[in-house]
């Protein structure tokens, strides 16, 4: 029975077309700056990125919660209003700023560069919570007048329909701000002026600028308000019930009356005042059509839920239902109770606060960044030679992608590079240098294994992708967990290591491996100078050169003889035995030439 393996015919080497992922990435980084160039012209789009508190300085504020009847602050109370004012600053555009605790009650919240009045009122505002009943709800994007049309009629059209005049008039002073007659009470459809159906109309809760809370309103007017996730937009009316009446709110598991549904809700419970205007306006909305059957629990001017009246709450205990994680039941309970509070921000400190010692921090991270591409750069020298150029310039070439798109998203996105960022930047460069080291060490076992240089660069590329996929694909996975369970500066180190990440899958595709390709056509690299890195005599491989353009390939004795086994083989690696079997085909071939 034969047992021999059969022969294999190499794996064909598909033509290379190594200009084209060159000219794509070419394209891309000339995109990047010239939209950063057309950005500076005609906006306030910087040639350099925009640096963080640690880096830039800014302003730092000192806030202390006080309640105005003496009641107690709850470390939970805190908590929630550090949420608050963080949830204020993202949605302003503010980025990395610093929203920690300082001691048991203050808040210290530090803001990157020069932030506007706007943003600093936000900071500094009261939260408020209010229960209003709802008017009328609508999609969260801006309503035109040809939306109006399709979905109320044809026979709408004119100047006569409150609808379209409110869309058509502009902002001018004509629309009217007060109700056609006298409201009934608080659900009345009379609250919704020309003015308040205007705002409604052209108020867009997709926008972030329109969630970031912080809004104050007259308890006694109507108002439109968004969701804080931008999903629906609301008119309310007039406040039925302040949220200082609440006494309690908790989450808990929901029960129909007999078992539990495996479903949470939050129980609320109202003081005596409290207790009779929700009474009344229980009993008023429970007999109202959708969706002027709800109620809004409007905090920090934002609807966080508007639950329908199911039946009239004389006692004062009632019970939030939909379906509810935990989690969710015990987040609004937290909300709740916060609102509950009569609560204020007192300023303690206002200060404008220097980067000095982030700057000496900067200038030693990048000494140690220069040190470590220095190091780099000389291993690369001594172990690749000539390989070594290819490293400088596509590490250059990381280098301007990284700073272009940091810049980049420093204008559009508000991003601001930090310190810990900065260090993601300098772990990248090992990063990068690790790919170049698998894709070079690649190629070069395939030129110990015989084949010329440019079967070489082709088989070389097809094994070491795989393996830099894979490890990229694990370093951008620890990035993302990073960056979305840590918080402040970590998140910043996170971000830019998965940024540089990509960077560094895109650099090694269109740029290192097309670059090799053009290169090993050259007489230096493909004829396998000594010192290009791919010198076969080096690697450990006997060439014969067969002329330029006609590869490398190792001898092959004159008749088809099989070297004797070697000695000892059971025992050796790989590369040693096949080392050991060249050696005596090597000698094999001497004896036959003798």
């Amino acid at each position: 029975m034969n047992t021999a393996p059969k022969s294999s015919k190499p794996e064909p080497i598909k033509p290379s077309r190594p200009l084209r992922p060159l000219a794509l990435l070419a394209i891309l980084v000339i995109a990047i700056f010239a939209s950063l160039g057309i950005g500076t012209k005609t906006s306030d789009a910087s040639w350099a990125p925009k640096l963080a508190l640690d880096l830039e300085g800014g302003t730092q504020l000192i806030l202390t919660p006080k309640t105005t009847d003496g009641s107690q602050i709850t470390p939970e109370d805190i908590d929630e209003a550090i949420a608050i004012i963080r949830q204020r600053v993202d949605a302003s555009g503010v980025a990395e700023a610093e929203i920690t605790r300082q001691g048991q009650q203050n808040i210290v919240v530090g803001l990157p560069g020069t932030p506007s009045d706007e943003t600093l009122d936000l900071v500094r505002q009261s939260a408020l919570m209010r229960f209003r009943p709802v008017l009328e709800i609508g999609n969260p994007g801006v309503v035109t007048e040809e939306q109006l049309k399709s979905t109320q009629g044809e026979d709408i059209e004119g100047a006569d329909d409150p609808y379209l005049a409110a869309a058509d008039q502009d902002k001018d002073g004509k629309l009217s701000e007060e109700p056609a007659t006298d409201p009934a009470n608080n659900s009345d459809p009379a609250w919704v002026t020309e003015k308040v159906l205007y705002d409604f109309l052209k108020l867009d809760c997709t926008d972030p600028a329109n969630v970031t809370g912080g809004a104050t309103h007259p308890a006694d007017k109507p108002i439109v308000a968004c969701d804080p996730e931008g999903s629906a937009k609301f008119i309310l009316g007039p406040t039925d019930v302040e949220g200082t009446q609440i006494s309690s709110a908790q989450g808990r598991p929901h029960s129909n009356g007999q078992v539990l549904t495996g479903d949470y809700e939050v129980g609320l419970e109202f003081k005596s005042e409290g207790t009779k205007q929700f009474a009344e306006t229980s009993q008023r909305l429970v007999s109202l059509p959708p969706p002027r059957n709800q109620f809004a629990m409007v905090l920090d001017g934002l609807v966080i839920s508007a639950p329908r009246m199911q039946s009239a709450i004389l006692d004062g205990k009632a019970s939030i239902t939909g379906g509810f994680t935990q989690e969710q039941s015990f987040a609004l309970a937290k909300q709740l109770s916060f609102g509950s509070l009569p609560l204020n921000f007192e300023v303690q400190s206002e200060e404008q606060i220097s980067a000095t010692l982030g700057t000496e921090q900067l200038e030693r991270g990048i000494l140690a960044g220069v040190i470590g591409l220095g190091l780099v750069m000389i291993y690369m020298i001594f172990t690749y030679r000539g390989l070594s150029v290819i490293t400088m310039a596509s590490l250059l070439m990381a280098a301007i992608l990284s700073y272009g798109t940091i810049a980049l998203l420093s204008w559009t996105q508000g991003y601001r590079l930090s310190l810990p960022g900065v260090a993601g930047l300098i772990v990248a460069i090992g990063i990068t240098a690790d790919s170049f080291i698998v894709y070079f060490e690649r190629v070069r076992d395939e030129v110990r294994e015989g084949a010329d240089l440019q079967t070489a660069v082709s088989r070389g590329w097809k094994r070491a992708r795989r393996t830099i996929l894979a490890s990229d694909a694990v370093n951008f996975l620890a990035a993302i967990v990073l960056y979305f369970l840590a918080v402040g500066g970590v998140r910043g180190f996170a971000f830019t290591l998965g940024l540089t990440t990509l960077v560094d899958l895109l650099v090694v595709f269109w740029f290192t491996h097309p670059l090799l390709e053009l290169l090993v056509k050259t007489r230096f690299f493909g004829g396998g100078h000594k010192w290009s890195g791919l010198d076969p005599t080096h690697l450990g491989a006997t060439p014969v050169y067969r002329g330029r353009g006609r590869g490398i390939e190792a001898p092959k004795p004159k008749k088809a003889k099989v070297a004797a086994p070697v000695k000892g083989s059971s025992t050796l690696t790989i590369a040693e035995r096949r080392a050991a079997e060249r050696r005596a085909q090597r000698e094999a071939a001497e004896e036959e030439s003798k």
